[in-house]
């Protein structure tokens, strides 16, 4: 499955699929199939979220870049934010980020420390 040209919002299931709702989003999947491609209907780590894009044949670097300013965010890229709740996926899509739990947004959500892994297909 190659990435997706345009994304269409997903909201998690519940509160500890955000990874699987990042998936959802870039692939274009139906959700039920990528919780049984990512094997958990808990939150995932980061081999399930990797593995997975290799599984949908999503192209990545596979190196986590830290990140402080939207402007140095690659055009696609899946983020792990350390929110003050916990540490949580979401996706920035060619100039908007879209937040499994907080909506489509126009900056990051609220985060301490912040990660990426840009997607390049």
């Amino acid at each position: 499955m190659p990435l997706v040209q345009n994304v269409t919002y997903v909201h998690e299931p519940n509160d500890l699929q955000c990874g699987q709702a990042v998936l959802t989003m870039l692939s274009g999947e139906n959700i039920k199939d990528i919780i049984k491609l990512c094997g958990t209907d808990r939150e995932t780590n980061l081999k399930q979220m990797l593995s997975s894009l290799d599984a949908l044949n999503i192209t990545y670097n596979r190196e986590r870049k830290p990140v402080s300013t939207k402007a140095d965010l690659p055009p696609v890229c899946i983020l792990s934010l350390e929110t003050p709740r916990c540490w949580h996926w979401s996706l920035y899509f060619k100039g908007t980020f879209f937040d499994p739990e907080h909506g489509i947004l126009p900056d990051f959500p609220t985060s301490n420390r912040k990660y990426y892994w840009e997607i390049i297909n």
